[in-house]
């Protein structure tokens, strides 16, 4: 396993790159309303990515996928296509971002609602963005990637939530997949231990049901195969010398 540690100079094209992907996420907060489109949301991002912050939108053609961000919904869990569908009063929507500013890639993603959710999709949203910060809490040099997963996994499954296994957080930078991968579950103790200088992601997806998933006909759009609800939130970290740096924080209050 090749992990690169970044070097100070590094570092900071990665908050950077951080900064502005966490700047976009701001920006659609007050757009995500019932009645727009996620390909609306997928236009107001890219405009935004590439004519005000001058960076490339990293998802757009990856691999093929054919829009900008990815926006998931409801009983989605990640890769989501933007398209024509109205979002409905209640929906809950992940909109997961990651742009390349001078080479370096910063992702994060947050859930919104558009309108007033029900109680159980903001108790899994809740959920899932405190499953996101205890692992962040974990990680420090000398700590491994099986204590996050432990940690995480734990939390959920004491909520009467389920972690999804097949999808993980990853190394980035210039690349926007790197070495390692970072399980949302596993055992304390296992796994690649921290190094100053990495930098990752930590992106648990929870699901209200069971853990399992399927891949929609569209070879991208994963959902629950039993229809429950699913949430995400997602930063980019940087391992310091005492402990983590958020790259991904919101500037917004609250």
């Amino acid at each position: 396993m090749s992990v690169t540690i970044k070097t100070p100079e590094e570092q900071d094209k990665m908050r950077e790159a951080g900064r502005l992907a966490a700047q976009v996420l701001d920006m659609i907060t007050p757009h995500v309303q019932p009645g727009v489109t996620t390909d609306e949301l997928n236009t107001l991002c890219h405009d935004y990515m590439v004519d005000e912050l001058g960076t490339t939108p990293a998802p757009l053609n990856y691999h093929g996928f054919p829009k900008s961000i990815c926006t998931s919904i409801n009983h989605v869990v990640c890769h989501g296509i933007p398209g024509e569908k109205a979002l409905k009063k209640g929906d809950a929507v992940n909109i997961d971002v990651t742009l390349i500013k001078d080479g370096y890639h910063g992702d994060s993603s947050r859930m919104y609602f558009a309108g007033e959710p029900s109680i159980k999709a903001r108790r899994l949203s809740d959920i899932a963005e405190a499953a996101l910060y205890k692992g962040i809490e974990v990680v420090r040099p000398g700590a491994t990637l099986g204590d996050i997963g432990a940690t995480i996994q734990a939390f959920v499954e004491s909520q009467r939530a389920s972690v999804v296994r097949e999808y993980c957080g990853h190394g980035i930078g210039l690349g926007f997949h790197e070495e390692p991968q970072v399980l949302h579950y596993g055992k304390a103790g296992q796994g690649l231990r921290l190094e100053a200088g990495m930098t990752f992601t930590i992106e648990p997806m929870v699901n209200a049901g069971k853990r399992h998933v399927k891949v929609l006909p569209d070879g991208w759009t994963v959902v629950t195969k039993d229809h429950s609800l699913s949430a995400q939130w997602e930063h980019t970290v940087l391992v310091t010398e005492d402990g983590v740096e958020i790259l991904t924080p919101s500037q917004l209050g609250g």
